[in-house]
Formats: C-alpha cells, sequence, structure tokens
C-alpha cells in the first residue's frame, strides 16, 4: 500500500480530478498534485528515517534547552514564485508582508510554536528550538500541503475545490504536528502506526483551530480542513475533509471508518485514523471544557514521553492515554473514565 503524507488524500484528489463538472483545468491540476505524491512521500520517509536514527543515539537530550530562552523559534518564510523548487526565494519580513498567503504561514507558524510552548512546554517541532521553514505558492494551482521531514510547504490551491492551504490554521498545525510526531514516537507511515500519525495531526490541529478561537468542546466544530473548501466542494455538499465527532459522515469529504477493526492497519492512513480520532472527541467531550487542558494533555503525554515506536498499535498508544490519564490527573476519576469509555466505544 502507498501511503501519502499530504494533507489531502490521493484517493480524493483523483476522484475530483475525474469529476465532469470541473474544468479541464483544473481536473488536470488535480492529476498534477496527485502525481507529486510518491516523491514527497520518498523524501519525507528519507528525512523521518534520519531522525529516527539519532534520536535513537545515546546522547544526551536537552542539555541546551535549559540556557535557551523563553521565545519563540524563528520562522523563516520562502516563496516558490508557482514553482516547484525547495525552498524558494526567502521572504524579508514575512510578518508584515501586505500578501495573505506569506503572513498567514508565517503567523501561524508562530503560533504553532506558541501553541506548544504555553500549553505542552515543547520549544519547537522537535522540542529543541527547531527554526520552522516553509515554502508558499508551490507549482500552479498546486492542491495540497505537506511536512516533508523537515520543513513545510503550501499549494495556492485551485480555487474551485480547495482554496489556498494557508487559509487552515488546523491544516497548519496538522502538518507541523507530523514533525512532532517524528521528533517523538516516530510512528510509521503505514499500518496502523500510520493511522495514529496521521491522527496526532488531526487531533493536535484540531485543539490548535479551537486555542485560537477560544472554544470549548461544546462550541468547535471538530472539523478538519473546513476553511480550505472551495465554492465547488460547498457546493456539492462537502463541510470539511474530515469530521472527527462524526469520521463516517457524508459531509466530509474523506470519510472514514469509526470503529477499530482487526486489519484497520491495511487502510490509508488518512481513512484508518478515523477511529482513534473519534476516541479523543468522545474523551474530550466527556471531560469538558476546553479540548487542550486535559484531553490534550493526556494525548500529548501518550506521545512524547516513550521512547520512539514506529510500529505501535492502536491497542498500545489506547493503553498509553490511560496510564497518562491516571498519572496527570490521580485524584479525578472522571477523567480516567472519560479516556477509558471512549477507546471502548470504538473497540479499543
Amino acid at each position: 500500500m502507498a501511503c501519502r503524507c499530504c494533507i489531502i488524500p490521493d484517493d480524493v484528489l483523483l476522484r475530483f480530478a475525474s469529476d465532469p463538472d470541473l474544468s479541464d483545468e483544473t481536473r488536470q491540476a488535480l492529476h498534477h498534485t496527485a502525481a507529486l505524491s510518491d516523491q514527497i512521500r520518498a523524501l519525507r520517509q528519507q528525512n523521518a528515517a534520519l531522525t529516527l536514527a539519532a534520536i535513537q543515539l545515546p546522547i544526551a537530550k536537552g542539555a541546551s534547552n535549559a540556557a535557551l530562552p523563553q521565545a519563540l523559534p524563528a520562522a523563516h518564510i520562502f516563496d516558490c514564485h508557482h514553482t516547484m523548487t525547495l525552498p524558494g526565494a526567502q521572504v524579508a519580513n514575512p510578518g508584515s508582508s501586505t500578501t495573505g498567503t506569506i503572513k498567514r504561514a508565517y503567523g501561524e507558524s508562530e503560533n504553532v510554536a506558541k501553541f506548544y510552548w504555553d500549553i505542552f512546554q515543547r520549544d519547537s517541532i522537535d522540542g529543541n528550538h527547531m527554526t520552522l521553514v516553509s515554502s508558499v505558492h508551490y507549482g500552479v494551482k498546486y492542491n495540497n500541503a505537506f511536512w516533508n521531514g523537515a520543513q513545510m510547504t503550501y499549494g495556492d490551491g485551485d480555487g474551485q475545490i480547495f482554496l489556498d492551504f494557508t487559509r487552515g490554521n488546523d491544516v497548519i498545525c496538522h502538518e507541523l504536528t507530523h514533525g512532532v510526531t517524528q521528533h517523538s514516537l516516530g510512528l510509521a507511515y503505514s499500518g496502523e502506526a500510520g493511522g495514529l500519525n496521521e491522527s496526532m495531526s488531526d487531533v493536535f490541529g484540531s485543539m490548535f483551530r479551537q486555542w485560537e478561537k477560544r472554544q470549548d468542546v461544546h462550541q468547535a466544530d471538530w472539523l478538519i480542513g473546513a476553511d480550505i473548501m472551495g465554492p465547488l466542494a460547498h457546493k456539492k455538499g462537502f463541510t470539511g475533509l474530515r469530521d472527527m465527532a462524526a469520521p463516517d459522515s457524508a459531509h466530509a469529504m474523506a470519510p472514514q471508518p469509526a470503529h477499530y477493526y482487526p486489519g484497520i492497519g491495511n487502510l490509508d492512513p488518512h481513512s484508518s485514523s478515523g477511529p482513534p480520532n473519534l476516541a479523543f472527541y468522545k474523551a474530550a467531550k466527556a471531560i469538558g471544557g476546553h479540548s487542550w487542558e486535559k484531553a490534550g494533555k493526556i494525548w500529548y503525554r501518550a506521545l512524547t514521553t516513550a521512547p520512539a515506536t514506529p510500529n505501535m498499535k492502536m491497542a498500545q498508544f489506547a493503553a498509553r492515554t490511560r496510564t497518562s490519564a491516571k498519572s496527570l490527573f490521580p485524584d479525578d476519576a472522571s477523567i480516567h473514565t472519560a479516556v477509558d469509555n471512549a477507546w471502548t466505544a470504538i473497540g479499543l
């Protein structure tokens, strides 16, 4: 099975590329986006393998953190000018740019770093003040965003099915969280670990969107990619790419199974992430309040306090969250129950 590391899975791209309602130009842009997936995946796997080898070496970790100021890591923005050469030309003073794409890529990257620092005390993507690099205006009507193992890249979308990918703050955090996973559990992008890998990005991407809006678990819509849906996507009834609260709903452009079953690891990770996504939603809703305050901290601990485990099974991760709930909140049995019930409800 060929798994993809971009926010939009290939089956969605190819489905729309065959849609007679779309113009030839739009269908061609979708085909071209899908055609690059294998190469992007190969690059990310190579970078992830290097990271995994490095973090498994017996080198003292975190020693430099004590001397670092409590400041955000640097964020650099590059403009590809619609070429496919990375990283592109560096943008001077991106925070004051009059171009919305550049300003959003810069501001949201900084906000993701602030989110991870303020809520989880994580110093950038790698936990060690890593500079955040993003490239915008990649290709012509490129319909995706991706983390390639070292940097972020954003397409402008075709304007019909997908809009500029920097418009989705959850998309930005989703892809940067692939970097967090790369530098922590090191989850593979296949099997059950692949579904967990995608789920971690959806979970923290959704949390980040809620955090920016200061929404509690009841106010949030729990959609992934709602802000990158184009006018034709809305016309066809799609409200988002995925729905964490109802993974198999028809209004999700990429519906997922809502229940775990043996063999779910044979699916593309964008599909097999449905059950763990729903487990987080159920736990967060049962706990109440803001998703990042309790449920998020439980999931973060489960993601970051074990040695790299590339082939982790979903049941193993579920067990880690159950343990984390008790260690983080020893005096609140309702939280332990919420986490346990959430996983039990989806079959784990």
